[in-house]
């Protein structure tokens, strides 16, 4: 069974409708499917839950620390205390396996990651390029679940010095229910949420169960995301607003939009919390531009997950991982 849930005025926080066609869907509705034999009681409490959350947003309080690192926003303050740039790397669990990921999660730590997004793969990464998506492909092939990622989740981030995100659309979300998904991402060590499909109207029902858990939910907002909206969403946010680059999906550019500069500015004239941008950041020179123009931190999401998917072998693909993430970190002040 598939509905909609309509959300109020720009339906989502991420994306607008000035975005390119492959992102139209997230500027409309949101299309949840729910699985089979839920039927009509299914959809009620997903359209209650949203109901509910219709209310405008109000700014996070904040947080305590973590049991064995900080939280995002804490990490981030250190960070700019000390006039360091956040370098936050993201690959896609499950890519070429999960034993592969674990790997991948401890050796980014010892490169110096400072957060690292942790994609759950999805079969419609529409937000997401064709390096992602086919990242996300071959997660699913190997047989990679919501469950599996969480499983192997809590047996490594006991032993990480870094806080962990996952990046999940909002239909795996859904599927599990608000509550026992948040609850399972605190279960396996998470310390944030970043959902780029997620319905404005459905943002402090989710909002709420994060916090609940501990979870601190990082907004996005866009090169075309309306002034009011953006005001708002960098209000809610926690942990560090997420500045994307460009309008359109995720992967390597060239060039980093050079919009992004004065976007920086406009951020931090009407919040004071961290901005970490990203999408189709990829070269150490796009780093290092971006610090300069004054964010706090630096997302590499595609150009991070080709080491691996590109690799002959897992070995292999650690290895290429480990020698690209150490040349992003030390182009970082």
């Amino acid at each position: 069974m598939a509905f909609a849930i309509k959300a109020a005025s720009t339906s989502y926080s991420t994306f607008s409708p000035a975005d390119q066609p492959s992102l139209s869907r997230l500027a409309a509705t949101a299309a949840v499917k729910m699985p089979a034999g839920r039927g009509k009681a299914a959809a009620a409490v997903v359209i209650r839950a949203v109901a509910a959350a219709a209310a405008p947003l109000s700014p996070a309080p904040a947080r305590s620390a973590g049991k064995r690192c900080l939280p995002v926003s804490q990490t981030m303050a250190r960070l700019k205390a000390h006039g360091k740039t956040a370098f936050i790397p993201y690959i896609t669990a499950g890519d070429p396996d999960l034993a592969t990921t674990a790997e991948a999660l401890r050796l980014l730590d010892a490169c110096g990651a400072d957060v690292i997004e942790l994609g759950v793969p999805f079969s419609d990464p529409y937000a997401d390029g064709p390096v992602i998506q086919a990242s996300t492909a071959r997660a699913l092939a190997s047989g990679t679940t919501p469950d599996g990622v969480l499983a192997m989740l809590k047996e490594v981030t006991p032993e990480l010095s870094c806080p962990v995100v996952l990046f999940s659309y909002f239909n795996p979300i859904v599927h599990r229910g608000l509550a026992d998904f948040a609850a399972a991402a605190k279960e396996a060590g998470a310390h944030g949420l970043i959902v780029p499909d997620l319905p404005y109207a459905a943002t402090c029902a989710l909002r709420s169960e994060a916090m609940k858990n501990e979870l601190e939910l990082v907004l996005l907002t866009t090169p075309s995301t309306p002034e009011d909206r953006m005001k708002e969403i960098t209000e809610a946010s926690e942990g560090f607003v997420y500045l994307v680059s460009v309008s359109g999906v995720t992967g390597p550019r060239a060039n980093v939009n050079a919009r992004v500069e004065s976007l920086i500015k406009e951020v931090k004239q009407v919040i004071d919390k961290p901005v970490a941008v990203g999408f189709g950041i990829s070269k150490p020179e796009h780093v290092k531009q971006i610090a300069e123009w004054g964010a706090d931190g630096v997302i590499i999401g595609s150009a991070m997950v080709r080491q691996l998917g590109e690799a002959g072998s897992p070995k292999e693909g650690l290895k290429r991982l480990e020698e690209y993430a150490r040349s992003m970190k030390n182009a970082l002040p």
